[in-house]
């Protein structure tokens, strides 16, 4: 069974995520979608809402399951037995950052991959960090993320 194993903080999963996931989706039999819990950044959401949005935002693929973590992502892949880590990239400024990681990944889990993947031109200026924003100061981000997203930002900052 090929598997991939797709991390992150989600916070709040957007439609830039779900389109990687959907593609990814067609790519593997298996997408673990990997919330962390360990994001070292304050979250607006705890890791359990986090995963239970990406779960709504998610159900309608079938080969998709998502599940939190902590610790080393290589070592959480190796516990799924998942040899290929999904990293997205947006722009030309998420590179730096993903490949350094990418190499200490591979430094540490040699026999792990790390493979990337861009999102659809009308997901690629979506952030989690915009999405947050723009929901703080009371703006409709329904064009960003799915409707269970939505309310739950709608909740969280009134």
């Amino acid at each position: 069974m090929r598997s991939v194993v797709y991390p992150g903080s989600f916070d709040p999963v957007t439609n830039g995520h779900t389109d990687l996931i959907s593609r990814a989706a067609r790519l593997f039999d298996r997408v673990v979608v990997a919330v962390a819990q360990d994001t070292g950044k304050v979250t607006t959401f705890s890791s359990e809402e986090r995963v239970a949005l990406v779960r709504a935002s998610v159900e309608h693929i079938d080969n998709v399951e998502v599940v939190a973590f902590s610790g080393l992502l290589v070592e959480f892949a190796r516990m799924l037995q998942v040899r290929v880590i999904m990293r997205g990239l947006r722009a030309v400024s998420d590179f730096e950052y993903e490949f350094q990681l990418a190499g200490m990944n591979r430094r540490m889990a040699p026999d792990i991959e790390t493979l990337f993947l861009t999102p659809a031109e009308t997901y690629s200026y979506i952030s989690s960090s915009l999405v947050r924003e723009i929901a703080r100061l009371h703006g409709d981000v329904s064009a960003f993320v799915s409707p269970q997203v939505v309310a739950a930002l709608k909740e969280r900052f009134g």
